[in-house]
């Protein structure tokens, strides 16, 4: 006795949906959200991973995950450029525990975003400062400066008071500084 087929229900009307009339806003939502963030997408996750390689690929999968999730985009939770941070953050955070799943690098890569060319004795001294800040501080720095947040998206981003976003902001950045002058 052979079985009938069986489909989950909505593909029929899926399959005859047209698809532009069915996607047009979300995708054009979508383009303009791309345009807009992409290049600070992809410098904030590169200040997180340090790894211009893997921050590409972060990069694309970033805004692979924000296209088909679009329609769990809440304007009550905050803008769609927050929740597009609180996206790329994950994907950065998850890069970072496959990688420390695998072997050590024997060096460490170039950081191309804070090599300065002209002054690299200076680019050294951020470096290092920021080498010696927590992860959560190189973060909040990361979304302030890489990314181009405001306090409120940063505390959207981190599921934080937009005072306290602000407060732990100013205090890393005095750390910074401090650190900074001590090592110059």
């Amino acid at each position: 006795m052979k079985r009938p087929v069986v489909r989950s229900k909505g593909v029929n009307d899926t399959l005859v949906m047209p698809s532009q009339a069915a996607h047009a806003a979300p995708i054009v939502g979508f383009e303009a959200l791309y345009r807009s963030s992409r290049d600070d997408v992809y410098a904030y996750v590169a200040a997180l991973l340090r790894d211009r390689g893997a921050a590409e690929d972060v990069t694309a999968s970033v805004f692979e995950r924000a296209y088909r999730k679009h329609s769990s985009f809440s304007a009550r939770r905050g803008s769609r450029r927050a929740w597009l941070f609180g996206i790329a953050r994950n994907a950065a955070l998850d890069e970072l525990r496959r990688r420390s799943r695998q072997a050590p690098l024997l060096a460490e890569p170039v950081d191309e975003a804070i090599a300065d060319r002209s002054d690299p004795a200076r680019a050294t001294v951020v470096k290092l400062a920021l080498e010696a800040l927590a992860p959560r501080e190189r973060d909040l720095i990361a979304l302030k400066f890489n990314a181009g947040l405001s306090n409120a998206e940063i505390a959207r981003v981190l599921s934080i008071s937009e005072s306290n976003a602000g407060t732990s902001l100013h205090r890393v950045i005095t750390k910074l500084r401090e650190a900074c002058n001590e090592i110059s």
